[in-house]
């Protein structure tokens, strides 16, 4: 149970850093902040289970996800992109 408070721990700090304003959790940003937290935690994990095959379709659906994301994030708010690929490294 430990790890699930974890990753819940982690998920709400980075909705908090990204949010546009109070109890946003929707906006691209934040989306983009979740999604890569995600994908970097499951790439820790391939690490270590180099043949876990759904865990690596997986990483793929969630990159494919992000792309989107940062797709209409570039035709929405340019700007934005350019910070949050800054802060991310993406």
């Amino acid at each position: 149970m430990a790890k699930k408070t974890k990753i819940v721990t982690k998920k709400a700090e980075i909705i908090s850093k990204y949010r546009q304003h109070e109890g946003d959790t929707g906006s691209p940003q934040v989306q983009i902040g979740v999604l890569t937290g995600r994908i970097n935690d499951v790439v820790e994990h391939l690490k270590a289970h180099r043949k876990d095959e759904s865990a690596r379709r997986g990483l793929l659906k969630l990159v494919g996800q992000r792309r989107r994301w940062v797709r209409y994030l570039e035709e929405t708010e340019p700007e934005a992109v350019k910070k949050i690929r800054a802060e991310l490294d993406i």
